[in-house]
């Protein structure tokens, strides 16, 4: 869905706000705000890219999806970012798949146009470089964590970059499409889910996550998390969002055993919501 574009649709993308007012209103005049809905698919491999992408309130995952039509995800695209980096870097299209992991709102801008910008050296040039530098680490983050660390550590990474990228503690989203992400079964998901929210640290219903206390988070989440978001702080300056966070409760992940503390009843009910 596409609506007019205001000039304060622009403050909420970190890229936007960094360049210098001139730059920043040189590209008023092309952009053009969208809606994205969750679930929606942006772009498909191999199709060519006409339009790039910078979310304000969206998050858009890259995926790569193998031959027996298993998925597992590349990176995210938040407010932090642009989504076709591979337009200005001289590319047409992609091998992945950029699937919008949470609903919200995008400003869209021609990619020729942006391509055209990049080709001129300035402050565009160089912010979008430190951008794609930013982003490469987070591809080459994600790859060492989805081999080396539990789904848990996982999905706890992936809760808080999208939450840093939406800065809403509300995450509309499934655990199915958590799973395609995740590059797992919808089953490992939802028996991690469970011990997050059984320790208090997020609350989940159909369609819904609720992070509870981000602290919890941060103390269970392996360093992939860390590693990236200092990587996008130490290049694009960005300044960190208030924490949002309750006293965290006793109890933490680790104590738990490998099935639900409720019961193997309690993981059925929970596989029906979903």
């Amino acid at each position: 869905m596409q609506r007019r574009f205001q000039a304060c649709d622009a403050t909420r993308n970190l890229l936007l706000c960094a360049l210098p007012p001139a730059e920043r209103e040189r590209l008023f005049p092309h952009l053009q705000a969208v809606t994205f809905s969750l679930g929606q698919s942006v772009c498909e491999p191999g199709e060519q890219i006409n339009y790039c992408y910078f979310p304000t309130s969206s998050v858009i995952s890259l995926l790569y999806t193998m031959q027996d039509g298993s998925t597992a995800e590349m990176g995210l695209v938040g407010n932090e970012g642009v989504l076709g980096i591979v337009v200005f870097l001289g590319g047409e299209s992609t091998c992945s798949r950029a699937l919008v992991a949470v609903a919200g709102d995008a400003l869209m801008l021609p990619g020729k146009l942006l391509q055209e910008e990049f080709a001129r050296p300035g402050p565009l040039q160089q912010l979008l470089l430190r951008y794609t530098q930013a982003f490469i680490t987070q591809i080459s983050q994600t790859a060492v964590c989805n081999r080396l660390h539990s789904v848990e550590q996982r999905l706890c990474r992936w809760l808080l970059l999208c939450q840093d990228r939406k800065n809403c503690l509300d995450l509309p989203m499934t655990q199915e499409l958590i799973a395609n992400m995740l590059g797992g079964r919808r089953e490992s998901v939802t028996v991690a889910a469970g011990h997050l929210q059984d320790a208090g640290l997020i609350h989940y219903w159909r369609g819904h996550i609720n992070i509870l206390d981000r602290e919890g988070l941060e103390s269970n989440v392996c360093e992939c998390y860390r590693v990236v978001e200092d990587e996008f702080d130490r290049l694009l300056g960005r300044e960190r969002q208030p924490e949002f966070s309750r006293p965290r409760p006793s109890r933490t992940v680790g104590s738990f055993p490998r099935a639900l503390q409720t019961g193997e009843l309690h993981l059925l009910q929970v596989l029906k919501e979903f």
